[in-house]
């Protein structure tokens, strides 16, 4: 029997071994001990391979109706039904979760848009000078892609058909090379747009919007630790990762290059300006490649100059305010009515006849005097600000750095910049505009994932790999993993119910406050049960299972629910990278050659399951990682 199978039986007998150890007798019992009971034994069930969602429902239903019969017996089965009813009409109301379909189905159609054979190709070789370039750039283009699509068993598969032999066949270490494919398949899981932290908003009801900008930083934190490990070990151990020869760096150049002399060795824009002179290459051809090699400067000129009109703006004439309706009070309180509107006089009107021996009718009011218009004078003409010495400061640094760079921009570089715009740029642009639409409020969650859907196939459109097989497929998987997600909310809104109706939650919130812990301590507790949670189940279960078990005591230890949730998510990722369960080391087994074995893969993990674990510990020791950008945005 292989140690995997030993190492998870053995968890499900310490787990029944404690069941009988720390429950009572069963004539002590109460409802609250048997809320702890289904908890152990849905735990219990998941690792034996029962659905999740369908082993979360019969649980809640089977207990709630002992919960209810225990109070009202007669009344116990229709209290059940309407529970279920109840429960599974709240999460369909729930419009949060709107946004899990469009994410999942943009990230398929990116899948099969067949970017990442592109992506990895260019930052391989735009990274090939790098130490462990190789390793780099899987980390980076895993990071990228599933960024984009936030399926991890998807990138981790590609990647392990892609990366891993081009790893192998370079020489290095097999741990590595399974190692940095697993980890970067599973920044997905944090960086957002991340179906967790959807999935953690609704059940914690946190907003998505903050929990996005939250998780931005720390993404890139776990990214750069990882990256930071690949190049420290290609250093102190080469063997690990051995440099690229010499001959894989080259970039072949176009036919165009020929009649240039040097081609290999010449700065680009230079150049192609001398090109125009001679016959050797087509201009049309000449002027499309200049201008390629200008976008660097043209887009830096257009930022720059967008940024100087902004700071430069002049402040706009102080206008007052004046409540609707106050002047017509002023003016009728002076007894104006210039302007008024009022009923003209009517020609042959009655009138009231006049008095005998009385006073004379009187007189009709005069007419008021026409209002003049007061001369104003004309107001000078707004005058700009000076540029702040930062604008002059970021101008001069900025147009330094891009001179450094065209002086080494040569045509071996312009073909590595050709093939990052034909890969990483339209990625990156989809990303970008998904989340800045999001974390700057000009959308919401779900309208951002609908037109990250619909950029999901334009991109598919503009590299010719959209048809009817394609959009059939991804709307076929996106409704299927949206189907595993809802029921499991369902499944776990019915358990939340019955474990709440026997006492469960009461029990544990008992235990823990009368444990007289700290808030550190409490979050100490809570993420080393959630690390351990990690090992035999995955992060949906434990989100929808365990979350509303510790969100009710955040409020008395003054914990910030988004703040919890930022830890939670960088340390759920223990779920795929953690054996038994380790679902992105099955998912690289099952593409990689026979010689790479499942306790390679699990060894080339560890490592970076510790990087995880310091991030963490980065993140609870400097919470301005993760709050610093949603307190800027959302004062």
């Amino acid at each position: 029997m292989r140690k995997e199978i030993w190492f998870g039986l053995s968890i499900l007998l310490a787990i029944v071994i404690g069941l009988f150890i720390l429950m009572p007798a069963p004539a002590d019992m109460t409802n609250g001990h048997l809320g702890l009971l289904m908890l152990a034994l849905v735990v219990v069930a998941i690792m034996l391979g029962f659905p999740t969602a369908f082993t979360l429902m019969g649980m809640g239903v089977m207990f709630a109706w002992f919960a209810f019969h225990s109070q009202d017996p007669g009344q116990a089965v229709q209290l059940t039904l309407d529970l279920m009813v109840q429960r599974a009409y709240s999460v369909m109301a729930n419009d949060v979760l709107i946004s899990i379909p469009l994410f999942i189905f943009m990230g398929y159609l990116v899948e099969r848009a067949n970017l990442i054979e592109r992506l990895f190709k260019s930052l391989h070789l735009a990274m090939a000078r790098v130490p462990g370039s190789l390793a780099v750039a899987t980390i980076v283009t895993c990071a990228i892609f599933a960024t984009a699509t936030g399926i991890v068993g998807a990138v981790v598969t590609l990647m392990g058909l892609l990366a891993l032999p081009a790893m192998l066949k370079a020489g290095y270490s097999t741990q590595l090379s399974a190692g940095s494919i697993t980890a970067g398949g599973c920044l997905g899981i944090l960086i957002p747009p991340s179906v967790l932290l959807i999935v953690y908003g609704a059940t914690a009801g946190v907003s998505v919007v903050k929990l996005y900008a939250g998780a931005f930083f720390p993404g890139i934190m776990l990214a750069g630790l990882y990256v930071g490990y690949v190049l420290i070990i290609a250093k102190l151990r080469p063997s690990m990762a051995p440099p690229l020869p010499a001959e894989e760096r080259i970039v072949a150049l176009p036919a165009y290059t020929q009649a240039i002399p040097g081609a290999y060795g010449k700065r680009a824009v230079p150049g192609l300006l001398r090109a125009f002179k001679g016959a050797g290459a087509p201009q049309r051809t000449l002027a499309s490649n200049l201008f390629v090699a200008l976008l660097p400067a043209l887009a830096f000129a257009a930022i720059m100059g967008l940024g100087y009109r902004m700071v430069t703006a002049p402040e706009g004439p102080a206008t007052e305010l004046v409540e609707m309706g106050a002047q017509q009070d002023l003016d009728s309180a002076s007894g104006g009515d210039a302007g008024g509107l009022e009923e003209p006089p009517v020609e042959g009107a009655l009138a009231e006849p006049p008095v005998e021996g009385g006073a004379p009718a009187a007189a009709a009011p005069p007419a008021p005097a026409a209002t003049q218009a007061i001369p104003t004078p004309a107001s000078a003409d707004p005058v700009a600000k000076p540029a702040p010495r930062a604008f002059w400061i970021t101008l001069a640094v900025v147009a330094a750095a891009l001179a450094i760079f065209y002086l080494l921009f040569t045509f071996a570089r312009l073909e590595i910049f050709k093939m990052l715009l034909g890969s990483l740029f339209p990625l990156a642009i989809l990303i970008l505009a998904v989340l800045g639409s999001i974390v700057f409020g000009l959308a919401t969650p779900t309208e951002a994932a609908a037109m990250g859907a619909f950029g999901g196939l334009i991109l598919a459109i503009a590299y010719r790999r959209f048809n009817y097989a394609l959009l059939r497929d991804s709307a076929h998987l996106a409704t299927k993993t949206t189907a595993m997600v809802c029921w499991l909310f369902v499944g776990s809104s019915i358990f939340s119910a019955a474990f709440a109706l026997l006492g469960g939650q009461e029990i544990i919130n008992n235990w823990v406050l009368g444990m007289d812990l700290t808030p550190v301590q409490f979050m100490i507790l809570a993420q080393v049960v959630i690390f351990l949670l990690g090992w035999p189940l995955e992060w949906t279960e434990i989100i929808v299972i365990f979350m509303p078990i510790f969100v009710p005591l955040l409020a008395h230890f003054n914990i910030d629910p988004l703040f919890f949730g930022l830890l939670v998510a960088m340390n759920l990722q223990t779920a795929f990278l953690s054996p038994p369960v380790a679902m992105s080391a099955f998912y690289l087994k099952g593409v990689s050659p026979p010689h790479v074995t499942l306790n390679q893969i699990f060894l080339g993990m560890l490592p970076f399951m510790g990087l995880q674990i310091l991030g963490i510990i980065l993140l609870y020791t400097f919470p301005a990682i993760g709050m610093w950008l949603p307190e800027v945005l959302y004062k």
